[in-house]
């Protein structure tokens, strides 16, 4: 490979862009985003704290499954409005791996096959998921573009927010691990 072909794209892969109030599009307005991948060609990423209106039941009754009362009960999220009909679970590691798995990072993986589904509402899913609709996806260069005009503020993901904190916290949570207080951000943001 010669100095014209390599890739100097720097991956967001693993990290949470959270909106800033710079980002004018109301489709993604105070969304905390999971990126599962970023190269050259694009990206893709999934909401991980807009909750839907409905229960994981829906889903199961849909797939025409059988599932316990806890399993019903499960949020889903809106993971963004591409197709929002295809499902994603994120997920800590498991000896288990479905059909469609990825790792996406050493302690955050993520499923997209039906498989993953049934076990969950079968309690042998992973014990800590998210499970969303839809992902938001980039063309080349889009990503980028917005992350020059304060769009989004890329922040190292980590497992704990996720899975452990609050939906409603999780953008606090993720920009308070660079110190920054959500509260406190101006409409404009400079570049350092």
């Amino acid at each position: 490979m010669n100095d014209k072909t390599r890739d100097t794209t720097i991956s967001l892969q693993g990290h949470f862009l959270i909106a800033t109030p710079g980002l004018h599009d109301p489709v993604f307005a105070n969304t905390v985003i999971y990126l599962c991948e970023h190269t050259r060609y694009g990206a893709m990423g999934l909401v991980v704290n807009q909750p839907l209106d409905i229960s994981l039941n829906q889903i199961f009754e849909q797939f025409e499954l059988n599932y316990s009362e806890p399993a019903g009960k499960l949020p889903l999220l809106s993971g963004g409005p591409v197709q929002v009909n295809r499902g994603f679970v994120l997920h800590r590691p498991q000896q288990k791996d479905w059909e469609a798995t990825q790792k996406i990072s050493p302690d955050i993986h993520l499923t997209s096959s039906r498989d993953i589904i049934e076990d969950i509402a079968n309690d042998k899913g992973p014990e800590d998921s998210l499970i969303t609709l839809g992902y938001a996806g980039w063309e080349a260069g889009q990503l980028e573009a917005e992350l020059g005009t304060n769009a989004w503020l890329a922040v190292p993901a980590k497992a704990e927010i996720l899975f452990d904190t609050a939906i409603e916290d999780r953008a606090h949570a993720a920009a308070a691990t660079i110190g920054v207080n959500l509260h406190q951000f101006g409409s404009t943001a400079g570049h350092a």
